[in-house]
This record gives structure tokens, sequence and C-alpha cells, in this order.
């Protein structure tokens, strides 16, 4: 078990100690949320082993996605550094909830069946600390074991605010159009705190830096996110499975991947 600590941005931990992650990817919440929670539920699915197995959700939140991993049957484990979220996540059903950070996580080697870190790597600027998580995944999963990692596409950040029409203020237009450069996203605008947006061949690469066989990559929303009336669709039951199959065809396609909000890598640690 690892003993290093490490520090969590002090915006970061304040932008979720207000407790709007919860309430984006459930139901009644945004669209573009709803749609991310759902393909990610779709995706890992067909991804994860069958129940039961161990699962460590790394930087999980407040356990959304603990939660119906946990009714799948799952023996699910919870490591997140912002109080609410281990206070929240706690009170879930079937979910071990402890504090800890993805860089450094409090697990023993070998521990797990699958690792998933859908969360901390938007909040690792670095790459070297990017590395260093998937590094500690591939430290507690077993061997042959899965891990599933989240980014947050390079031009998610232009892609929202051209859709919902702020690109068209100069400021802001200069921020994303500086995030699409770089990929460093800051906390000027108050729409999001400290954060990296990623190419899509970024993740594969620090994989396999960090020792892991890369196994596939999955564009989340597709094309559905941008486009008008995604609303109405999502609501509608029949409509809500037809995106989801619509998004599914695409889902690996090379040519649209970076057009998705998010992304997962999947790969596994080498027997």
């Amino acid at each position: 078990m690892t003993e290093t600590r490490q520090h969590v941005r002090e915006e970061i931990l304040a932008y979720y100690a207000q407790g709007k992650e919860d309430a984006r990817l459930r139901e009644g919440g945004a669209p573009a949320g709803r749609l991310e929670f759902w393909r990610t539920q779709d995706v890992l699915r067909r991804l994860l082993p069958a129940a039961p197995a161990r699962v460590l959700d790394s930087g999980g939140g407040s356990g959304v996605h603990a939660e119906w991993l946990a009714r799948d049957g799952y023996e699910v484990e919870l490591v997140d550094p912002v109080p609410l979220h281990v206070e929240q996540a706690a009170r879930i059903p079937g979910v071990r909830a402890r504090s800890g950070d993805a860089r450094s996580l409090p697990a023993d080697d070998s521990a797990y069946d699958v690792v998933l870190l859908l969360g901390p790597l938007y909040h690792l600027p670095e790459r070297a600390d990017r590395v260093r998580a998937l590094g500690e995944a591939y430290r507690v999963v077993r061997p042959g074991g899965l891990v599933v990692a989240a980014t947050i596409n390079r031009f998610a950040g232009l892609h929202d605010v051209l859709r919902e029409e702020r690109y068209f203020d100069p400021a802001q237009r200069a921020r994303t159009d500086a995030v699409g450069h770089h990929g460093r996203h800051g906390t000027e605008g108050g729409l999001f705190t400290t954060a990296y947006f990623a190419q899509p061949d970024e993740p594969p690469a620090e994989f396999t830096d960090a020792g892991l066989a890369v196994e596939g990559q999955y564009g989340l929303e597709g094309v559905a996110w941008l486009m008008g009336g995604v609303e109405d669709w999502l609501d509608d039951p029949e409509r809500r499975e037809a995106v989801l199959a619509a998004s599914r065809r695409i889902e690996s396609e090379p040519t649209l991947l970076g057009a998705s909000g998010h992304l997962l890598t999947s790969g596994r640690r080498p027997l």
C-alpha cells in the first residue's frame, strides 16, 4: 500500500464542494450530463467482468457510477479527495467510501479486478501526474485486470460554448481558443475549475507509459450532444435508446473520437 500523500488544488476541492457534480449526471440534469452518464454505463457494462468482481472507483465523486455498479452486484470501493463526495458515497448501499488521491491510492497491490478513473485525469494538468495515477491503477489491479479512464476531449469546450452561443463573447472566445491550443483549462470565467482537455491520442500513450496494455477507446456523446432537440430526445425512452444506439455505432470510429465531450480509454495490466 502506498504511503505518499498528494496535494489536490484548493480550487478543485472548492468547486466540487458545491455539490453540483452529483446533479449534473443524474436524471433531471443537463442533457449532455445525462448522455455522458448513460453512455458511460453502456460502455462499462460491455467491458466489465461478470459480477461479483472487486471494483475500485478511483476519484469516484459522489458515487453516481458506484451506485449502479453496486446494484449490478459488484463489490465496490470508492476513493475520492473531496470530503463531501466521500460522505455522499458512503450513504450508498453496497459501497465502501474513503478519502484518497488517485496518485497515491490507499489500497494493497493487486487487490482489485477493475480500477475505474472516471474523473481524476480531468484535473491533472501535468502529464507526469496522469501517468502516476495510471501507474497506481496498474499497482492495485490484479494481473490481467481491467483499467478504464475518462478524459475530457481537447475541443469539448469549443463545442460547448459554441453550441450555447457563448463563443460570440470576445473574452470567452479567447479563453476557449487558448484551451484548444494547449489543453489547460483555468478558473477564469467561473464555468469550471483547473482541468486538462486531452487529445484522443494522449491517453493511450500515458497508459503505455504506466505499463498498461491499451485495448480500446470509446467516444461517449458522439455528435448527439451538439444537436438541437437532444433534451426532448432523451426525455422520450424510445428516442433515447435510438440516440444511445447511434452513439454506440460510432463510439470507436477514429475520425470521430474527438467529437465527443468525453472519451473512455480501456486497458489491462499484463499477465
